[in-house]
């Protein structure tokens, strides 16, 4: 590694403040001002650092005012430093034209480097639904390495930063398993958020199958079809025959029904499609339909 000349300001913990209660030892964090070719991307991050015009607005910032909050990073065995949070800063630094920023110093292990990541990124407002798939799977598994038991008291861990209970989390952490394909249909709100649970219990082979399909018919499933070829998938009976048989159906058409918005939201979450939603309470009176209309 090559020699600095920076000086370096010794820290108190950093741990109360990231929720990290890692055991405590003689080592210290510190400040350095790092050379930008010196960060490198967290490994696996989930998280998309964009051109956009949130982007111009933290560039123009750290062009008047500089980096405000330090960057969090540890030291790489090849060099330099794995950026733990700070993404986003550092390209706002290069685009502002700065060669160098300030980042917070410690040996994290990787459990405890990939928590913070995830939650120093996940209260973010225009998160994909992939990214959050990716990075509570990952904040997950890190528990599970540091000695949490997988269960419901586990998941409700893993969405405490950003609110979401465990059940959510749960069907995050399944969306993951979806191909690349079907994951970016969920993100471009093609698929439902719902639907792409249900499919992700399909195999990698039957989600392909099933792609191929969406693209020859031009047709995506909805929420009852989705649910039926996780059904078909389950019990080994799913194959192209009946992917085809199901997409090809003539969808049900939805009654429409007049609820307030704000009732809505006392039932669903904002996962939940607008089809969705129509074809869950259409369902609901057909079954009060059959049980002669009585409450």
């Amino acid at each position: 590694m090559r020699k600095r000349n920076n000086k370096e300001i010794q820290l108190t913990s950093y741990d109360d403040l990231l929720g990290i209660n890692s055991e405590e030892s003689e080592d210290t964090e510190k400040i350095i001002i790092a050379p930008l070719t010196e960060l490198y991307t967290f490994k696996d991050h989930p998280f998309r650092v964009v051109d956009d015009e949130k982007m111009e607005e933290t560039t123009e910032s750290i062009r008047q005012y500089g980096v405000l909050m330090p960057g969090i990073a540890r030291p790489r065995a090849e060099g330099g430093y794995e950026l733990i949070a700070g993404h986003r800063r550092k390209r706002g630094s290069e685009l502002a034209g700065r060669s160098e920023m300030p980042i917070i110093v410690r040996n994290y292990t990787d459990d405890e480097a990939t928590i913070i990541m995830v939650d120093s990124n996940i209260q973010r407002e225009d998160i994909l639904p992939s990214e959050k798939a990716k990075a509570y799977k990952m904040k997950f598994e890190a528990m599970k390495h540091q000695g949490s038991k997988a269960g419901k008291h586990t998941y409700d861990e893993v969405g405490e930063a950003a609110g979401d209970n465990g059940k959510m989390v749960q069907r995050y952490i399944r969306l993951a398993e979806l191909i690349p394909e079907l994951l970016d249909m969920v993100d471009e709100k093609k698929l439902g958020f719902i639907s792409g649970v249900d499919i992700s219990y399909l195999s990698a082979e039957e989600q392909t199958m099933l792609c191929k399909k969406i693209e020859e018919l031009n047709v995506v499933p909805n929420g009852t079809q989705a649910a039926t070829l996780k059904k078909y998938s389950l019990s080994g009976e799913l194959n192209a025959g009946v992917i085809d048989l199901l997409l090809s159906e003539e969808k049900p058409k939805v009654k429409k029904v007049t609820l307030k918005a704000d009732r809505i939201k006392e039932y669903f979450t904002e996962e939940y499609s607008n089809d969705e939603i129509e074809e869950v309470i259409y369902e609901l009176l057909e079954k009060w339909k059959k049980e002669g209309g009585r409450r």
